[in-house]
């Protein structure tokens, strides 16, 4: 930054460690229920495969991880592009993941102060604001970040319309990147009580429950879901 500000390729050099990144924020659907579930030790296990995921395919797409807070990350780029395909990729690495959480991320790009190793500023609240919005195996970015990405080889971006994030006065535009030969998703089973995605030959119980089928990963799961269907399930009491 020193070194753009001397040379004049950063023109806003009134202001200290400002800077233009793309901030990524990606974490794993329903990890709550997960460690709730099957504990503490059980879901350190997930976060420890998650975090090494994380780690060992950044660094081919230039981004850098700020912090991490729970089973959440905040990564850095240098631009929009390579934030985008790297939330594409870490959706498709963790989606391979047997018997494991679904991901979910959100994607935003803008003005940013850089302060003692982090980044503070209205585009980082607007990225941390979008995850939370974001559905399992849901890519969510700005138009900000899908104008300066144009177009990626095997993925589009979805209009979403505009919603209002939490915190925020002016409602977002919202897109969906997603890839277009997606689909290991689908081919996936979701125990209600710890959210975790299981393949066919993974389903260790199953129970009709109101004309629908639940499955569970473990005999565990579904004890629990048993003792109180109503509260994994709307309704079960009266189904």
């Amino acid at each position: 930054m020193h070194l753009e500000e001397y040379t004049g390729v950063r023109e806003d050099t009134d202001v200290p460690g400002r800077l233009r990144v793309a901030i990524v924020f990606v974490d794993l659907a329903g990890f709550t229920s997960l460690t709730d579930a099957m504990g503490d030790q059980a879901a350190a296990s997930v976060l420890e495969r998650f975090g090494h995921i994380v780690r060992t395919s950044i660094g081919q797409w230039d981004g850098r991880i700020v912090k991490q807070i729970g089973d959440s990350f905040m990564v850095v780029f240098p631009a929009a592009r390579p934030a985008v395909t790297w939330a594409l990729e870490i959706e498709r690495l963790v989606a391979r993941e047997p018997q494991f959480a679904a991901v979910r991320s959100s994607v935003h790009c803008g003005p940013v102060l850089y302060r003692e190793g982090d980044y503070v500023g209205t585009s980082v609240n607007v990225a941390a604001r979008l995850v939370a919005e974001a559905e399992r195996h849901q890519v969510l970015v700005t138009a900000a970040v899908r104008n300066e990405a144009g177009s990626l080889p095997n993925a589009e971006f979805v209009p979403l319309g505009r919603r209002r994030l939490r915190g925020l006065v002016d409602e977002v535009e919202l897109f969906a990147a997603v890839e277009s030969d997606a689909g290991i998703a689908a081919l996936r089973w979701i125990d209600p009580v710890c959210s975790m995605e299981l393949t066919v030959d993974q389903v260790a119980a199953r129970l009709s429950l109101g004309g629908k089928e639940h499955v569970f990963c473990s005999q565990q799961c579904l004890q629990r879901f048993i003792a109180a269907p109503e509260r994994y399930v709307p309704n079960a009491e009266r189904a």
